[in-house]
């Protein structure tokens, strides 16, 4: 019997179809989960907080658990009651909004390729240093409980920054906004156990899937990290928490249940974040509003720059980047402080409880946000905006504000120990960027970048008493 070329050549092609499904395909699974189960021996002899089942679930499992939440379905249902639609197709919006959020951690991109990735960067980037730890503190947090880190939100670079330096205690799963929902980063951001959220959806029904993943998440002891603030702060100072994803982690919190929740305020300061002129920018009402193409082409001017001073040996690293971990407060403990029990609650009355809750937990990450050498330069200089300082004189002034500062019980992050040395760093730093003119031995900042200097004097202007703080 002939067959034609194409017949050949088709049935060719099936059997290596067929090869490759039934021998080469379980083969490969199996080697990823014997890679996986590796990584998760070997980390979870390390962990300090280890990594839950809830963690470990299969993405779909999880997205089918959300999507038949009782309160999912009940809301779903009137939904469709109320716009008149057939169930059926507020179900696949459902479906859509839970698979846009849930991630789908990967154990061994997190702690092998994630972690190898954040740890470069940011020490490609920074020079990084972890100043404050309260370990007496963190050496009590109940391991059955659902740790929650609670941080300032001055970069993008924080999500690298944390991750890099948590990865010897745990993995964080973090709640991302839509900027991160571009191909090829988005599957990376969600292999990384990170789930996204539209940050100002007015959809109820959006809202509803997203409380119920944040709540099932937190009952299943998931150790994530939140930004209160919401975003970037556009002028150096903390901003007023928002209170929705504090509020669904709280709402069902049982203080006599078996599981606390305890929350792990985190400080984060640089020497220079990448975002500083944009966020600046941004607080100008007058300012033109540029568009994607223009940020592009500014990011890649900036990234070509700084490699010609790499290849000529003239860059420096951003300075410092420095993170403290304060000390935790536990939810159990607070509600009985309080009084309280927010499922019993009425809605206002329970926002007002969030609020509380929210704005203490602010004060608390204000209290161990680092206090760096360009931040205390900056201030120093900002005393005196139209005047001229010769080092000495600026180093006297640095000298007795860190007396100052100590005093108010600030962390400073001193490097190689050395005082003088700091404020030199700090003034080098300011220099370089040209933010600072020196002429005959004295320094004076520029006017034009004045707006920039208080940027980064505002991330600890918060640490002084009132009755000294001016600029």
């Amino acid at each position: 019997m002939t067959l034609p070329v194409w017949v050949v050549a088709v049935l060719a092609l099936l059997a290596a179809l067929a090869a490759v499904d039934r021998l080469l395909l379980p083969g490969a699974r199996w080697f990823l989960r014997r890679r996986v189960n590796i990584v998760l021996d070997e980390i979870g002899k390390r962990l300090h907080l280890e990594i839950r089942p809830f963690t470990l679930t299969k993405r779909q499992v999880l997205i089918d658990r959300l999507m038949y939440d009782p309160k999912v379905l009940e809301a779903a249902g009137s939904h469709a009651g109320e716009r008149g639609i057939p169930r059926d197709v507020v179900m696949a919006e459902v479906e859509r909004y839970a698979r846009e959020i849930v991630p789908a951690f990967n154990a061994y991109a997190y702690f092998r390729m994630g972690y190898w990735l954040a740890r470069r960067a940011a020490r490609l980037l920074y020079r990084v240093r972890v100043g404050f730890t309260d370990e007496e503190g963190l050496s009590r947090v109940d391991p059955k409980s659902t740790v929650v880190f609670v941080m300032n939100h001055r970069s993008n670079m924080d999500y690298v920054l944390v991750a890099y330096l948590a990865a010897t205690r745990t993995a964080l799963s973090y709640a991302v906004g839509e900027w991160a929902r571009i191909w090829p980063l988005q599957t990376l951001v969600r292999t990384m156990g990170a789930y996204f959220i539209r940050r100002n959806s007015k959809d109820p029904l959006y809202r509803l899937v997203l409380e119920r993943y944040v709540a099932m998440a937190t009952e299943g002891g998931v150790v994530q990290a939140i930004y209160p603030e919401g975003g970037l702060t556009k002028d150096g100072a903390l901003r007023t928490p928002r209170l929705g994803l504090l509020d669904y982690m709280t709402r069902a919190f049982d203080p006599k249940g078996e599981r606390d929740i305890v929350f792990i305020p985190v400080g984060i300061n640089y020497d220079r974040t990448l975002e500083d002129r944009s966020q600046v920018l941004a607080l100008e009402a007058e300012a033109p509003r540029r568009g994607a193409g223009f940020a592009a082409a500014t990011s890649i001017k900036f990234l070509l720059r700084n490699l010609l001073l790499m290849l000529q040996g003239r860059w420096y690293r951003f300075g410092y980047a420095c993170v403290n971990f304060g000390s935790p407060l536990s939810m159990r403990a607070y509600s009985r402080e309080r009084g309280i029990d927010l499922r019993t609650l009425p809605r206002d009355e329970r926002f007002l409880e969030v609020e509380m809750l929210a704005a203490s937990l602010m004060r608390s990450v204000g209290r161990v946000v680092p206090v760096l050498p360009v931040s205390l330069v900056s201030t120093v200089l900002l005393r005196l905006p139209n005047g001229c300082w010769s080092e000495l004189e600026l180093k006297a002034e640095a000298l007795r504000m860190i007396e100052e500062l100590s005093g108010a019980g600030a962390h400073i992050y001193i490097p190689r120990a050395d005082q003088d040395y700091a404020v030199t760093v700090g003034l080098r730093i300011l220099t370089l960027r040209k933010l600072v003119s020196e002429k005959d031995g004295l320094f004076s900042p520029l006017p034009e970048e004045l707006p920039l200097l208080r940027y980064y004097a505002n991330s600890i202007r918060h640490l002084f008493p009132e009755t000294t703080v001016s600029g």
